[in-house]
């Protein structure tokens, strides 16, 4: 199987731009002190495009994509914030 992701480039004054599989399906729970991120096929690949997103050069250090049960993840879902160092 070969997956192919599009990586657009960073622009800072547009800001990175998030590609979204079709049909993703993200659950983030923290449970007896362990955060559990729970996610369909479509979803992993979402994730995988959002990390190589973010680690492009041009990003700067503390950039960070925010997503809660409002924006993009399953209702009850607790927020994920990911950042880069």
């Amino acid at each position: 199987m070969e997956i192919k992701l599009e990586i657009p480039d960073y622009n800072p004054d547009f800001g990175m731009e998030c590609k979204w599989e079709l049909g993703f399906d993200i659950e983030v729970k923290y449970e007896s002190g362990v955060v559990l991120l729970r996610a369909n096929k479509q979803g992993l690949i979402s994730l995988a495009n959002h990390f190589l997103n973010l680690s492009q050069d041009k990003i700067p250090s503390g950039y960070h994509l925010h997503f809660d049960e409002y924006n993009s993840l399953d209702d009850g879902s607790e927020e994920l914030v990911i950042e880069k160092k």
